[in-house]
C-alpha cells in the first residue's frame, strides 16, 4: 500500500524548521552550480569576468576618487584600499541583486515540488563566494606589488567573511520574499545597490564619517565587514569596536528578521509567484 505524506507549512512565529534546508543540501548544491555555469556559459574570457568588474571598478575609482578627488586612504595605497572594501562588497551586492528575482525566476520549480524555498535566495548567496575567491587572488598580487605584507589580523578574515554572509542572507531573504507579491522590489533593487555603496567605506574610510554621525552610520552592517577586510589584510590602524558591534548586531537582526518573515511568506508562494 502507498504511503500519503501530507506536507503543511509549520506553525508559529519562530518555527523555522532550518533543520529540512539540511536535508536538501544536496539541491542547495545543485542550484549553485547552476548559477555559476549560466553566469560564464557562452562568454569568451568566462570566469575572468569575476576578476574584471572589481578591477576595473577599482582602477576608476583610483583615478577620480584617489588622484583627482584625493581621497584619503589611511595611509594605504589607494588602489590596495579601495580594492580591499570592494571584494566583500560586490559578494554582497552581487549576492543581493541575484536572490532579489530569484524566487521570480524559479516560479516553475515552486509550482511542481516541494522543498524548503530558502534554498534559493541561499544559493544565491552561497555562488558569489567563487567570485570572491578568484577576487582576492588579484588582491594578493597587489599587495604584492605594493609590498604589504598581511599581519597576524588575517587568521580573522573568515570571521568578516562570515558576517558578509549573515549581512548578505538577511537581506536577501526580505528582498526575495517581498518581490514575490510586490514586483516593484526587483526594479528598486539596482537603485538600493547604488545607494547603499555610497553609504558604506567603500571609497572613503570610516574616519572620514564624523563623530557624531558615526553610530548611526555603523548601524550599516556592511560598515564592520569592509573595515574589518581592511584591518585584516592591510594591518590597517585599530578596528573600532563600537562599529564593528553596532554592525554584527544589524546583521543578525536583519538575518532573524528575514527568516521569520521567508517563513510567514513560504506558504502563499505558489500561489502568487
Amino acid at each position: 500500500m502507498q504511503e500519503t505524506k501530507v506536507i503543511q507549512p509549520s506553525k508559529g512565529l519562530f518555527r523555522l524548521d532550518l533543520r529540512t534546508v539540511w536535508k536538501y543540501r544536496e539541491l542547495l548544491y545543485f542550484l549553485v552550480w547552476r548559477d555559476i555555469k549560466v553566469r560564464y556559459k557562452q562568454t569568451i574570457i568566462g570566469a575572468a569576468w569575476a576578476i574584471c568588474q572589481p578591477l576595473l571598478t577599482m582602477m576608476i575609482f583610483a583615478i577620480i576618487f584617489g588622484r583627482f578627488a584625493k581621497m584619503p586612504s589611511d595611509n594605504v595605497p589607494y588602489p590596495i584600499f579601495a580594492f580591499a572594501g570592494l571584494l566583500p562588497w560586490t559578494y554582497f551586492s552581487q549576492s543581493i541583486s541575484r536572490s532579489g528575482a530569484s524566487l521570480v525566476a524559479d516560479s516553475n520549480l515552486i509550482r511542481k515540488i516541494y522543498f524548503p524555498r530558502l534554498v534559493i535566495p541561499a544559493a544565491c548567496v552561497v555562488a558569489p563566494a567563487v567570485d570572491l575567491a578568484l577576487s582576492f587572488l588579484i588582491l594578493l598580487v597587489l599587495m604584492a606589488w605594493y609590498r604589504f605584507v598581511p599581519g597576524p589580523a588575517l587568521a580573522v578574515l573568515p570571521i568578516f567573511m562570515l558576517l558578509a554572509v549573515v549581512a548578505a542572507l538577511g537581506v536577501s531573504l526580505w528582498l526575495s520574499a517581498l518581490n514575490v507579491r510586490y514586483r516593484d522590489v526587483g526594479h528598486a533593487i539596482p537603485f538600493l545597490v547604488q545607494f547603499w555603496m555610497y553609504a558604506s567605506p567603500i571609497v572613503y574610510p570610516l574616519s572620514l564619517v564624523p563623530r557624531k554621525w558615526r553610530t548611526l552610520y555603523s548601524l550599516n552592517p556592511m560598515v564592520g565587514v569592509v573595515e574589518g577586510f581592511r584591518w585584516s589584510l592591510l594591518s590597517k590602524q585599530n578596528l573600532d569596536p563600537v562599529s564593528l558591534a553596532l554592525g554584527t548586531t544589524t546583521a543578525v537582526v536583519i538575518l532573524l528578521g528575514g527568516l521569520v518573515f521567508f517563513k510567514r511568506m513560504e506558504r502563499v508562494f505558489a500561489d502568487i509567484v
